[in-house]
């Protein structure tokens, strides 16, 4: 069994289920995760101590900070663009379900800059089609990022959610870092699948699966056909080597040449 992937095997249960410790299990990726499938009524709150994340992946909530409110409806992670809520350690906030059922995903970690709260809505974070007009389309894939080095300096944490089509690769051409960074999946529809390359090794990735990737390990992946594969990705700076353009990702120098537009491929020649 790898220990570098949970297997869900079906729906997670009803209440807050941590996939990952900074204190326990997973302590390598240096931060909290949790996913919260939340009923109606059901209250999820952070006084204070960490910088914390918590991203909207469906339902109705009302989140809650310095003060503020902010109702959200997300029918799915496929169709509608997120909602996250990002807050450092001074910060209290509180999500609240309004629809019958919701599912929040958490990420926290230590951080000793205050930075205040950001609420990032949809029209935040468009959709990216990376790799749109390269390879043949075979990795074209939907890229949001909902926060990273660029618009938050001062964060520990980034986060963002790739949707990759069916038959087509996603977090390709190849590349490392040596930031851990954690995935959590959702296919639709669910009963579906993809692979994941981890370093030398390869996973089934399938609803609900959390996969756990550590420093300097490659991590492409693939979709299979008819689904879409759907994953958070949640990565933790490193004091001294954040997470941030042109430095990373490192993209493996014998594949970098079919992001070149003008390459040519096995085919090509017959045309």
């Amino acid at each position: 069994m790898n220990e570098n992937i949970i297997k869900a095997h079906g729906a997670h249960p009803f209440g807050l289920t941590w996939m990952s410790r900074m204190d326990g299990a997973h302590a390598d990726m240096l931060m909290d995760f949790g996913v919260y499938r939340m009923k109606k009524g059901d209250v999820y709150e952070e006084a204070g101590s960490l910088e914390k994340a918590v991203l909207l992946v469906y339902g109705e909530v009302e989140f809650a900070w310095n003060g503020q409110t902010h109702c959200e409806n997300r029918a799915n992670c496929f169709d509608v663009p997120p909602t996250a809520l990002h807050a450092d350690e001074v910060t209290g906030i509180r999500v609240t379900c309004l629809s019958e059922e919701a599912e929040i995903n958490i990420l926290r970690t230590d951080n000793p800059r205050h930075f205040g709260s950001r609420l990032y809505l949809p029209s935040d974070t468009p959709d990216e089609f990376r790799g749109a007009g390269l390879m043949r389309e075979t990795s074209t894939r939907i890229v949001r990022t909902i926060f990273d080095y660029s618009n938050a300096p001062e964060a520990n944490l980034v986060l963002g959610e790739v949707i990759g089509f069916p038959g087509k690769w996603s977090s390709y051409p190849p590349h490392h870092h040596p930031q851990p960074e954690i995935y959590y999946y959702k296919t639709n529809p669910e009963n579906g699948f993809g692979y994941g390359e981890l370093g030398d090794e390869v996973v089934k990735v399938q609803n609900n699966d959390t996969v756990f990737i550590e420093p300097g390990l490659t991590h492409p992946h693939c979709t299979a056909p008819g689904y879409a594969l759907w994953y958070l990705w949640a990565i933790r700076h490193l004091d001294g080597t954040p997470y941030k353009q042109p430095e990373y990702p490192v993209f493996l120098p014998e594949h970098l040449w079919v992001m070149d537009k003008d390459s040519v491929y096995f085919g090509d020649q017959a045309k």
